[in-house]
């Protein structure tokens, strides 16, 4: 019997795809738990046409992640922050303070895991800084911090 899948299945096919499973598991365990509607004409149709509207989606998702990677790629993000002797900050300086620095200066909304630090910054300086938009766009931007 050919269902399609409304979830994720372990060891059988992820959500969306038209698999060929034994009746009686079909019937049994997979439809009435609702992990699966039997392929008919309509909603195979049905799922065709949820498929195109999702990869619309995704491509316009990937046009805005551009469009805002031309925006930030190469722009300087200047953050104030108290140190001490040596240029030494009083704590540092996270990723979650360089997504609101983006924010406040460029009013683009980027989600703090997203900002990628290769180390901790603990002094002043420019520090090299790549933040993801999309899994298949990023932008590489330059963290400036500054004294107070």
């Amino acid at each position: 019997m050919k269902v399609i899948l409304l979830t994720d299945v372990k060891k059988l096919g992820q959500k969306g795809d038209v698999v060929e499973v034994a009746e009686g598991y079909a019937r049994n365990y997979l439809i009435p738990k609702g992990l699966a509607k039997p392929a008919t004409e309509g909603s195979l149709k049905e799922l065709k046409v949820v498929k195109e509207r999702e990869a619309a989606q995704k491509q316009k998702q990937l046009e805005q992640a551009k469009e805002l990677a031309s925006r930030l790629e190469g722009k300087d993000i200047i953050i104030t922050s108290k140190a001490g002797d040596k240029g030494r900050l009083f704590g540092s300086v996270t990723n979650k303070e360089v997504a609101e620095a983006i924010h406040a200066q460029y009013q683009v909304e980027v989600d703090r895991r997203k900002v990628e630090l290769k180390e901790a910054i603990k002094a002043l300086g420019e520090y090299p800084v790549k933040v993801k938009l999309h899994p298949k766009v990023s932008a590489n931007m330059t963290v400036r911090v500054v004294s107070e």
